[in-house]
């Protein structure tokens, strides 16, 4: 049991770390997408 409970300690929170951080960053990468194309569709413009 207590092999169990280790490996779930050094696997599971990787895991768990890894998942919150995709999260967090899945934000952010939609907020730079918007700001891409915002800048795209300006220098569109300004030709």
């Amino acid at each position: 049991m207590e092999e169990i409970y280790g490996m779930i300690a050094n696997v599971g929170f990787p895991i768990a770390i890894s998942v919150y951080l995709l999260v967090r960053i899945e934000g952010k990468l939609e907020s730079l997408t918007v700001s891409i194309r915002e800048l795209s569709q300006a220098i569109g413009k300004m030709n």
